[in-house]
């Protein structure tokens, strides 16, 4: 059979199909767009570079990943949209060339107790099958290892209508793994009574030492002082038996108290109902403190923590069960999962082996699938997300990306992008926003935004590679090769903070002096133990403040004004000034325009349909009434205030009629942290990820602490917002405080007064003091593989 030959010398006319090789953006507008138009290579990697707040989020994730999303959405019925999330269209003119977007944010998986590492990747799911087919004993299918399902019986008549109608006697039963003691949670909680009240005093005598429960409460002291179960008179140590019973586990029952009608209900299930049913976080500061003191987590006494029934424990393949299967390093599950031999269980032992794989490929090895996810940082939550696509057979797919290489060590980065060449070497499109120069140097195509951030941003500064960025003259360009010197003289520390015996986690029996009165930073690989040695070992009591990577809350009605306290001397301001309620001058309370409740838009619900927001025609978007805004302050009303950037703000209440020291001090830590540009009133929803950080920094600094304990600052910071974030910390040390920073960033690194890194390796191969001293001596000692990079970077 011979092939067939061309004649014709002419090259044949491009395919129609083979046109689209960009993704066309034209017109914008999302957010703080300024009516964007670019065009983007498919197939390459891009990244997106600018200072934080300057509209990369806006770009890639709210028109770019949204549209494609939406798109995608849209092709299926809609009885299966209604049950999916209903997505609006962006605000742009055209988008043109788009391909299915997978987007692997920095979204912090769900904190709940029951979902772990293994749950949320599918792992957990192929153990139990595993299990359910080779332990022995053998206990039942794979729910009976599962440790979010309970075991249930049932029997009874049930009515079967065939021919004649007769009732037959049935039984139901499921065999789960959940501990029943725990319900597959690993830890029981334990509420300590001693701060609940004072036991050698009486009611009368004011025992309750609860937040908020004065003597002469209605509702709460005195339905228990005069219920009729108890003696207000007598101490509660010499409460009989059944008076302590009542007192504290009592049923909810009725009672007359002055003839009112009130519900008399044990002090432990009114506690829990009260303060414990509630998010931890939304509770003010000194209830949330209170809680903390009162109630005790503690391991689980009948399944040890594993939150597994007996019987799920007791199934063994060879000597492991599942659950010292999933307390295994991933690792070290890997290498016992590859040396089982099942040809029975073949198809699943391939695919549990991939997944467990990716899992070290992508430096998260050192984890353990029992480990909650909750608990996870930003970085490692994205990772665990990337898992799932690693191994894909699919191409022309666009993959999204927020900032992978945040909380990675510079030696852990090259391994990130190896990733990220990989799936763009498989035909796919990969989209990266990311500020790290290691990352940005692998690009095909970068895209800077700015120049500025908020207002001042939201245009396009460059496009092209990334020699036209170093030689553009953007802000990014000009930073791209900056380089912290190394301190050549440090601070003398004025105390020392002793750790001594730290075991938390992987940590090998720690003893290590943190110098106090300096800027100390502890750093070391992704893994080897620093969150635990900080978080885990130094006592966040009195003295000490934490700023942690937890996501800030904030619905569309929160904004920098409302998270940061600083509308409430702003409303008193207003109240004096105008001798009315402070309440008046807040859009959740008394002031909110009836119309809209205060939220400046009326929302449309058009059910499996994008629900439409449209500006409040009768504030016209103030959110305010107008009898309202006929008060004024230094010639302005309130929305004309809330509209103001911290900057425009902080003048104005520093001086003239509207000075008000309290709002002035919250602005000034705003404006510290390089929030000037941020409007008071703008929604956090809209807020970027580094802006959210440092709002959550610009908060903390106002409390009382000598000791500030900073979990990776520099996460979302443009290398330019970097140096304001060092001079920050400065100011910090210089005004007598401690500073300890758990950090990778290079910069940050170099203008340390003391460095303790942690290593050698991630997990078991990690958890001791590697290095201890002046950045000076690591870059010289060069013994660690902090060492290597920090000596890198400083060009010695």
């Amino acid at each position: 059979m011979s092939m067939a030959t061309r004649t014709d010398s002419q090259s044949p006319a491009p395919h129609a199909a083979d046109s689209h090789d960009l993704i066309r953006v034209h017109g914008a507008r999302e957010n703080n767009l300024k009516d964007v138009s670019i065009e983007l290579p498919k197939r390459r990697l891009t990244v997106f570079t600018g200072v934080s707040g300057s509209g990369k989020s806006s770009l890639v994730f709210n028109t770019i990943a949204a549209e494609s999303q939406r798109l995608i959405n849209e092709t299926y019925s809609a009885f299966v949209q209604g049950f999916m999330p209903t997505l609006a269209r962006p605000e742009v003119d055209v988008l043109d060339g788009l391909t299915t977007a997978i987007i692997v944010d920095q979204q912090r998986m769900g904190a709940d107790p029951r979902s772990t590492v293994g749950t949320a990747t599918d792992a957990n799911a192929m153990l139990r099958i595993l299990f359910s087919r080779l332990g022995t004993p053998h206990i039942g299918p794979p729910s009976a290892y599962a440790f979010n399902v309970p075991s249930v019986r049932a029997s009874g008549a049930i009515t079967v209508e065939r021919g004649a109608r007769k009732a037959v006697k049935a039984t139901f039963t499921r065999t789960g793994g959940m501990c029943t003691r725990c319900e597959g949670r690993g830890t029981v909680s334990d509420i300590d009574l001693t701060q609940l009240y004072d036991d050698s005093k009486s009611l009368a005598e004011g025992a309750f030492t609860i937040p908020g429960w004065k003597s002469d409460s209605f509702w709460t002291v005195r339905v228990y002082a005069e219920s009729g179960f108890l003696d207000p008179n007598k101490p509660i140590r010499k409460f009989t038996k059944k008076e302590m019973q009542d007192f504290l586990y009592r049923e909810p029952t009725k009672v007359k108290v002055e003839g009112v009608n009130l519900t008399y209900e044990g002090l432990i299930p009114k506690i829990q109902k009260s303060f414990l049913s509630k998010d931890k976080e939304a509770l003010q500061p000194h209830i949330r403190a209170f809680v903390e003191r009162a109630v005790t987590f503690t391991t689980c006494p009948e399944c040890d923590g594993t939150r597994l029934s007996e019987g799920a424990r007791s199934s063994r393949i060879g000597k492991i069960s599942i659950a010292d299967a999933c307390a295994m390093q991933i690792s070290d599950l890997a290498e016992w999962v590859r040396g089982l031999d099942q040809p029975s269980v073949a198809p699943l032992l391939t695919a549990l082996q991939q997944t467990l794989d990716s899992f070290v490929e992508i430096g998260l090895g050192y984890l353990a699938l029992d480990r909650p996810s909750g608990t996870l940082s930003g970085g490692e939550a994205q990772r665990v997300k990337m898992i799932r696509h690693l191994g894909s057979s699919l191409t022309d797919v666009t993959y999204v990306f927020d900032e992978p290489t945040a909380g990675l060590h510079p030696h852990d980065i090259s391994r990130m992008n190896d990733l990220l060449l990989r799936l763009r070497d498989k035909g796919n499109t990969v989209l990266v926003v990311e500020h790290k120069p290691q990352t940005i140097a692998i690009a095909d195509h970068v895209v800077d935004l700015g120049p500025g951030a908020g207002t001042a941003g939201g245009t396009v500064c460059f496009e092209g590679t990334v020699e036209g960025l170093r030689a553009g003259g953007t802000v990014t360009g000009r930073h791209l090769d900056d380089r912290s010197a190394v301190k050549e003289t440090v601070r003398k520390p004025t105390g020392t903070l002793e750790i001594r015996g730290a075991t938390a986690h992987n940590l090998r029996d720690v003893d290590v002096d943190i110098p106090l009165g300096v800027l100390a930073v502890v750093t070391g690989v992704a893994g080897s133990g620093k969150s635990s040695l900080v978080h885990g070992s130094i006592p966040a009591g009195e003295g000490v403040v934490s700023v942690d990577q937890g996501a800030i809350k904030g619905s569309r009605r929160s904004n920098p004004a409302t998270y940061t306290g600083l509308l409430d001397p702003i409303r008193k301001a207003f109240a004096q000034a105008n001798g009315v309620k402070p309440a008046l001058f807040s859009a959740n309370s008394e002031g909110a325009c009836p119309t809209c409740n205060g939220a400046g838009v009326v929302y449309t619900d058009l059910a499996m349909m994008a629900g439409v927001a449209s500006t409040c025609e009768e504030c016209e978007g103030k959110r305010f009434q107008a009898s309202v805004l006929e008060y004024h302050l230094g010639g302005r009303d309130i929305s004309e205030v809330l509209a103001m950037s911290v900057t425009e703000a902080e003048e104005f209440f520093g001086a003239g009629e509207a000075r008000t020291p309290a709002a002035h001090r919250i602005l000034g830590r705003l404006a510290d942290v390089g929030l000037g540009y941020v409007s008071l009133g703008q929604p956090l929803t809209t807020l970027s990820g580094g802006e959210r950080q440092r709002l959550k920094l610009a908060t903390h600094m106002a409390e009382k602490g000598g000791v500030y304990v900073l979990d990776e600052p520099t996460t979302g910071l443009h290398l330019a917002d970097v140096e304001q974030l060092l001079g920050l910390l400065d100011r910090l040390v210089d005004s007598g405080k401690s500073v300890i920073v758990v950090e990778h960033h290079p910069a940050v690194m170099a203008h340390a007064d003391w460095i303790i890194d942690l290593g050698p390796g991630a997990g078991h191969d990690g958890g001791q003091i590697v290095f201890e001293g002046t950045p000076a001596d690591l870059v010289a000692d060069r013994s660690t593989l902090t060492g290597e990079h920090l000596a890198a970077y400083v060009g010695s």
